[in-house]
């Protein structure tokens, strides 16, 4: 818990300045490490909470190259973007840096040299891929083509986005680059890898034995995969001419791979602050009484929970995480935030569109965190949390109890008289909440939080609506004092607890109470406010979301999709093949028999097809545009001459045609009428 640790240096994933921030974002990363941050400075805990933008890797030269401009340019743009969206928003960095800075180039050319020196890396040559036209080595997203185990066609060199299992370059079919759209040579070159698999031993000890209790279950369960599936050697630096340069003798034209020198970041974010501030860097991640937490999504965990641990652990001054809470993803009405595809809400958008509501967008991520399960944000819901919960029950509770003070005691806090058991009991009851709310933050339950402090307004609005202050002030003004009484210090609480998750509403209210001085460790109190105690005016905490403001974002939604829709161009032709590569293949009408889901994986279909030869078993990556129980009859086309692959485990005996539209909606290719098994297709 948070009394055995000195200070907390909490970090949260440096976003890519190739774009700007989105709800997906938010909700996985920067709302709950800054709810968590809030918190830990309000228990007056010693706190450095480091953001900052990831300005290097493939993606900021592939936009640079797509836009004509230079990475810098990239960068600079949407670091600025960024920076400020956070800012508007409230996520209460102590510093957010940017990885093109020279402390971050200083910082991260002394890690690697440290390790360097002391023979941490290995040095291996090996065969990449080359562009010969634009005289490159191609990085793995400079690279495309068709996935080896689905047949997807627009697979990347590290990665599937429909099947999603990781590649390397050269596993590819018809593989391109994707500076000239040449088919690239593979050609030696030497780099150096961080040797993960002689930390094997060391990981199973800290995480698998050290961790199995007290780290998230979806982020205990990816790692432990990854180990026990046994670790290898990753290159740490990259042929590429942006980024840090590799600082040693013969590396010219490299640079740090991106993974490598990104986490380093933090430190040299850490290192900024304590230029700016005069504090020190040092004890932040290098004293034992630090608690080192990560805020991830979880398409970091194997960075956080292996790679840079083992970083970290190889230069051997520094601190390892005490908890990396990664969250899972969130998507936007029912479909996959797409930034490609401009399917998204982004930060900036939204503080132009809601002025003064970053609290409800708060609100709702956290209401609604994708924290064990991917979830879904939909305009609808967030309209109904705003009008129903925040509104109706936080901001109705808060409203009614001061203006009904302001009406019968010109604002001042009335005496609290004799007592009734629903007091004593409303009273027993607020009591606990700060305990409630600090046990499930400090498990990284920032939903079960929220929901406790809903409670706790609950409670507030409860409490007022039973004893209807307003129906018995002439008769006995005695009783509405201690109503009102009691009302104002459950409202006091609430302006403590609430501040990690609503700061500016818990602002606003903390100005209407005066109680500036206040907190943490002051609530559970009934003595908050004491009598006498004047107060400000009454102002609404929340507003209304009417029907017109959410369908105009759901009309923006819409109009986008369309838009890609109607965009997109069909892909070009392939390269020319001869008659005789055509009827190598064997295409055949099949019917599937049996369809399941293949565990641990969203995208793949374990298939039984009868192919009027045989019946066989496929895979395929269409989970996500069909379910199990719907195809079962179906009559498809099936390549069955294709050799068997193995994939997840499962032998793959051929692949299924399917056509993709310009969604990327995939649908099959069958015929219109029904055939018999096996005919043949020409």
């Amino acid at each position: 818990m948070s009394n055995n640790f000195k200070r907390y240096t909490i970090t949260s994933a440096l976003p890519y300045a190739n774009g700007p921030i989105h709800i997906g974002h938010l909700a996985g990363v920067y709302v709950p490490a800054d709810i968590y941050a809030r918190y830990l400075r309000s228990k007056n805990q010693d706190v450095l909470f480091i953001g900052g933008s990831d300005e290097h890797g493939v993606p900021i030269t592939i936009k640079a190259r797509k836009e004509g401009v230079s990475p810098q340019a990239i960068v600079d743009r949407y670091h600025n973007i960024i920076k400020k969206s956070f800012e508007e928003f409230g996520i209460s960095f102590d510093v957010y840096s940017r990885t093109s800075a020279p402390v971050h180039h200083e910082t991260a050319s002394a890690f690697f040299k440290k390790l360097y020196d002391e023979g941490k890396f290995i040095e291996k040559t090996s065969q990449q891929l080359y562009d010969e036209t634009a005289h490159a080595f191609l990085a793995d997203r400079y690279v495309t083509g068709t996935c080896p185990y689905c047949g997807y066609e627009k697979a990347y060199g590290d990665q599937c986005e429909s099947c999603g299992t990781s590649l390397s370059p050269t596993e590819l079919i018809n593989p391109k680059s994707a500076l000239s759209g040449a088919v690239p040579v593979l050609k030696e070159t030497k780099h150096w890898y961080l040797p993960l698999n002689q930390y094997e031993r060391w990981l199973k000890e800290w995480i698998l034995e050290g961790h199995k209790n007290d780290w998230k279950t979806n982020v205990y369960g990816q790692v432990k995969s990854w180990i026990d599936q046994g670790l290898k050697p990753r290159a740490v630096t990259r042929d590429l001419d942006w980024g840090v340069k590799v600082p040693i003798d013969g590396a010219e034209g490299k640079v740090l791979y991106v993974w490598f020198d990104a986490p380093i970041g933090y430190i040299s974010a850490s290192k900024e602050w304590s230029l700016k501030t005069g504090k020190d860097w040092e004890p932040y991640w290098k004293s034992d009484n630090t608690k080192l937490v990560h805020f991830i999504g979880k398409d970091n965990i194997v960075f956080h929970c292996i790679i840079f641990p083992v970083m970290l652990h190889a230069e051997g001054s520094y601190l390892v995480p005490d908890n990396v809470p990664a969250n899972e993803f969130l998507n936007l009405e029912n479909d996959k935030i797409s930034t490609s595809r401009n399917w998204a809400v982004w930060l900036h958008e939204y503080l132009e569109d809601f002025p003064g509501k970053q609290d409800v967008l708060r609100y709702v991520l956290t209401a609604n965190a994708p924290e064990t399960k991917d979830n879904d944000f939909t305009w609808k819901d967030f309209q109904a949390r705003n009008n129903n919960e925040l509104l109706a029950i936080f901001g109705n509770f808060v409203n009614r109890t001061l203006v009904l003070t302001k009406k019968y005691f010109d604002g001042k806090v009335p005496q609290r008289n004799e007592l009734h058991e629903i007091d004593q009991a409303t009273l027993e009851s607020m009591k606990a909440f700060p305990e409630k709310i600090s046990s499930s933050i400090e498990l990284y339950r920032f939903r079960e939080a929220l929901s406790e402090l809903m409670n706790l307004a609950r409670l507030g609005n409860k409490y007022l609506t039973d004893n209807e202050p307003w129906k018995i002030f002439k008769t006995d003004t005695a009783r509405v004092e201690t109503v009102l009484n009691i009302s104002l210090q459950i409202a006091a609480n609430l302006a403590v607890l609430s501040e990690p998750f609503l700061p500016f509403s818990a602002a606003k209210l903390t100005n209407m109470l005066k109680t500036n001085t206040l907190k943490w460790n002051d609530a559970g109190s009934a003595d908050l406010l004491h009598a006498g105690h004047q107060l400000g005016k009454p102002e609404f905490l929340f507003e209304k979301i009417e029907d017109a403001e959410v369908e105009k974002q759901v009309r923006k939604l819409l109009d986008t999709k369309k838009a890609n829709e109607a965009n997109a161009p069909a892909n070009p032709a392939k390269d020319e093949i001869v008659y005789d590569d055509f009827v190598k293949m064997d295409i055949r009408v099949g019917t599937i028999l049996e369809a399941e889901k293949v565990p641990k994986t969203k995208k793949l279909l374990k298939l039984k097809i009868d192919t009027g030869i045989d019946q066989r078993t496929v895979v395929s990556g269409i989970a996500g545009h069909y379910k199990p129980e719907e195809i079962i009859g179906k009559q498809v086309s099936v390549l069955v001459n294709l050799a068997p692959r193995k994939l997840r485990g499962i032998e793959s005996q051929g692949m299924i045609l399917m056509a993709e539209d310009k969604d990327g909606t995939l649908r099959f290719v069958s015929p219109t009428e029904k055939v018999s098994n096996g005919s043949e297709i020409k």
